[in-house]
């Protein structure tokens, strides 16, 4: 892969990872950030009974938002790593070359339209 791509690549994913740490500092606080690990926050829950189950609620509904992200996230971690060690663009089930169209699209792709 030319260099200048790699290097656009790498900055698409440089982006992507500021982009899901900002979203994911909004409902839940850091405890790995060098892993992607977050923990959901979770509100004081009020005396009210309406508040508590509003606040269970919310509780639900960011957990599922902050797996998501995680899991977005760890994905560019991974691929950053990847640059780094020189492998990236590597299907892992192949090991083929992972077409270029494909990671310009999705550039933390970890596999082949093929292996998909």
């Amino acid at each position: 892969m030319e260099t200048k791509k790699l290097e656009e690549l790498k900055k698409s994913l440089q982006e992507e990872k500021k982009d899901l740490e900002e979203n994911l500092k909004k409902i839940a606080k850091p405890i790995n950030i060098q892993e992607g690990d977050y923990e959901t926050s979770f509100e004081d829950i009020g005396t009210d009974k309406n508040d508590s189950a509003t606040e269970v609620d919310q509780y639900t509904q960011n957990l599922s938002v902050e797996s998501s992200l995680e899991k977005k996230l760890q994905n560019v971690l991974d691929a950053l790593e990847k640059i780094e060690k020189g492998n990236y663009g590597k299907c892992e089930k192949c090991g083929k070359d992972i077409p270029l169209e494909r990671l310009v699209a999705n550039p933390s792709a970890r596999i082949c339209m093929d292996c998909s």
